[in-house]
């Protein structure tokens, strides 16, 4: 008896290991659901988030924009990460900033550069380790692309899959047999999510709309929020051309099973089965006005609220 209370003891004890992967675009001057729900998860006003803006070419510029918003999303402290060469990867202050957040984001840019300067590295190990012992780890555009252990760093974009089409480099690792693609409906990816997975076919493909994200609980339990939807992919019982087609010519992919996932969406990634939906009608402006036009029309005295 002594040794199954133990046991379950250790199971309760284990911590919930949750991912915020954000489509690029999200609001943040508006009613903000998306960071809204990262700010919460790392846990409000005691929470210590540390921003990571490697991926983007105005660093600085968009370290304060995410501390501004998370500082009116009633957040706590706000540190910024920023290793800007592989080197500075392995600098122990970065490190232990990691080591006491509760909660990681991943600003949006390139993803070649998160692979070169964060992949690997010791400051790479302390996301990982952060996640596993419990604290939120989100990113938003190129942010996402690099949560799963392959990811899209570069590639041609439109409608038809096409082979050889796209990059593959090395992610975090942080969600396992799933490939993710950003900004999916805005910038017509459909074709090289689905030429990814005629390649490798054990892989979800999964492509994030903007201002929308998957809040993927221990890397089981996939929930949708946000204005657009999620899409879904298994070519696992696929038939392709793949292997024989020549560079540039457009893939064979029949039988593949796809999924269109909005807010409100339950999905399990283990058995890749939807398992609930609960209709919901997010905000207007934020469903069908592009984030740009929304920026435009904002004025200093709108943003301050």
């Amino acid at each position: 008896m002594q040794s199954v209370t133990s046991s379950g003891s250790s199971q309760r004890s284990t911590p919930r290991r949750t991912l915020l992967i954000i489509g690029g675009a999200e609001d943040r001057i508006g009613r903000s659901v998306v960071l809204k729900r990262f700010v919460k998860l790392a846990g409000g006003r005691r929470s210590h988030i540390v921003v990571i803006p490697t991926a983007s070419s105005f660093a600085q510029e968009v370290s304060e924009a995410y501390r501004d918003v998370f500082t009116r999303l009633r957040g706590g402290e706000v540190s910024v990460v920023h290793p800007a060469t592989r080197r500075e990867g392995g600098d122990p202050e970065l490190v232990a900033a990691l080591d006491s957040a509760t909660g990681v984001f991943l600003t949006g840019g390139s993803q070649v550069k998160l692979a070169q300067n964060v992949v690997g590295t010791p400051v790479g190990d302390a996301i990982v380790r952060a996640y596993e012992r419990g604290a939120v780890v989100a990113g938003t555009s190129a942010g996402a692309s690099i949560m799963s252990r392959y990811m899209i760093s570069l590639g041609e974009e439109g409608l038809t899959p096409r082979q050889r089409a796209s990059q593959i480099s090395a992610g975090l690792g942080l969600v396992e047999d799933v490939i993710i693609d950003q900004h999916f409906d805005q910038r017509g990816r459909y074709g090289r999510l689905m030429s990814m997975v005629a390649a490798s076919p054990n892989l979800l493909g999964m492509g994030i709309d903007e201002n929308t994200a998957a809040e993927i609980r221990d890397a089981k339990v996939m929930s949708v929020i946000g204005a657009g939807a999620i899409f879904v992919v298994n070519a696992r019982n696929a038939i392709t051309d793949a292997p024989d087609a020549r560079r540039g010519a457009p893939l064979l992919v029949s039988g593949a099973v796809v999924h269109t996932l909005p807010t409100g969406s339950t999905f399990d990634l283990q058995h890749v089965e939807l398992t609930a939906f609960v209709e919901r009608h997010p905000d207007i402006e934020g469903a069908v006005v592009p984030a740009k036009v929304r920026a435009a029309r904002s004025t200093p005295s709108s943003a301050a609220h």
